[in-house]
């Protein structure tokens, strides 16, 4: 490792506040902006590098959940050798959906010492309020700079604002009720209704299927968290009679849903679905791993796969099959499935326990692992870096509290 200065303009102190500045802007950036989040991510590898050393990367290294992300990438660059007559940049592009997980340790191993690990959480929070704000005048100002579809997605798309939407409502309502305990109503009063005015432009303003599942699966585990048998029974009806609320006066919200039967019956690839599509995709997908179920079809295989099984492979334009397992299992078949699935269980082991800080690090698993029930929400560029930078920022604050409570 590079040998810093103690002090001087490239002292390790200097490139280490650097590289947690880099980080929160990452984060803020993550929300608006697929180019600078690019850039930012490039800045702050480059400002983190000459800090890294030896004893703490084995430290961190020996941890699944550091390892693990590595061992996953060394088993796609492992599958270019077998891809067969698959092009060589199909083969590239489909590692380099791998290449984020290997900024997991590495986040892991800066915020196991850095003491700024609340700058990009406060960072992400601040630049998704501003995005909500933003969301909500683009519905009622039309003539205000957005993409257009649907009004009141200025940037990006509906997944990604209402998933992102979804994680800070459930962030923000876990630290409204460990406040009220603590007797701080007008604390817990104002992060409850800012997490309520989050979800309401989810079942109002733009919402993705996934997310509302996303959403069911969260609010359970916080009750399972926080509450006693009665106040569950509680807890749970009032989240039932929201919903029915939400359900009543939402039209939009309605369509989302009850069009679900109908796109199940379009159950093919020309029909503009997603459910259908889907299920298509996952029928196919099923096959293709049984195919090759030990190793699979090699890296960047699934475009080809589906263009062979096409009835017009001139025409067949699908390469992802909208389920993270299936988009592994294609590639590297039940080993990759197995190392991913390791991956997740290690990432959820990480934050076990009762802290602010753990629920945030499960939320950001847990929505990743049911996303990823119906999207290839790790291969996605947002919603990847999102469980990159939860997992590795949160869990490297994880770390660094943990260790400082043994000392």
């Amino acid at each position: 490792m590079i040998a810093l200065p103690v002090a001087g303009p490239f002292s390790r102190l200097r490139f280490e506040r650097s590289a947690d500045w880099l980080a929160a802007a990452l984060a803020a950036s993550l929300p608006w902006s697929t180019s600078a989040t690019s850039i930012l991510a490039a800045l702050w590898l480059v400002a983190l590098l000459p800090t890294l050393d030896v004893a703490s990367l084995r430290r961190i290294f020996a941890m699944p959940a550091a390892w693990l992300p590595v061992a996953l990438f060394l088993l796609a660059a492992l599958g270019l050798a077998w891809g067969g007559n698959l092009p060589w940049n199909e083969r590239i592009a489909g590692l380099a959906q791998f290449a984020k997980f290997l900024a997991i340790p590495l986040l892991l191993f800066q915020f196991a010492r850095s003491d700024h690990g609340e700058w990009p959480l406060k960072a992400f929070f601040v630049s998704a309020t501003v995005l909500l704000a933003y969301s909500w005048l683009v519905l009622i100002f039309s003539d205000l700079p957005s993409r257009g579809f649907p009004r009141g997605v200025p940037v990006k798309d509906y997944v990604i604002q209402s998933g992102i939407f979804a994680l800070c409502a459930l962030v923000l309502f876990d630290r409204a009720v460990t406040a009220s305990r603590c007797e701080q109503w007008r604390h817990a009063l104002g992060m409850a209704a800012v997490g309520v005015v989050f979800l309401l432009n989810v079942a109002f303003v733009a919402t993705a299927r996934t997310t509302l599942v996303t959403l069911a699966v969260l609010l359970a585990l916080l009750g399972l968290r926080h509450f006693t048998r009665l106040q569950l029974l509680v807890f749970f009806t009032s989240v039932v009679l929201c919903a029915v609320l939400a359900w009543t006066s939402s039209p939009y919200l309605r369509e989302r849903v009850v069009h679900i039967p109908a796109e199940i019956e379009a159950s093919d690839p020309s029909a503009d679905t997603s459910v259908g599509a889907r299920l298509y995709f996952w029928r196919q997908s099923v096959a293709f791993i049984a195919g090759a179920p030990l190793i699979g079809h090699g890296t960047g295989s699934i475009r080809e796969m589906f263009r062979r099984s096409a009835a017009d492979p001139a025409r067949e334009q699908a390469s992802n099959p909208h389920n993270q397992v299936f988009a592994v299992g294609i590639q590297l078949g039940c080993i990759g499935i197995a190392v991913l699935v390791a991956l997740w269980v290690a990432h959820m082991w990480l934050f076990v326990g009762a802290g602010a800080l753990e629920w945030i690090g499960l939320a950001v698993v847990v929505q990743n692992v049911v996303g990823s029930l119906f999207n290839s929400h790790l291969f996605d560029f947002t919603h990847g870096w999102l469980y990159v930078l939860g997992v590795g920022i949160v869990g490297g604050m994880v770390i660094r509290r943990r260790a400082q409570t043994k000392s």
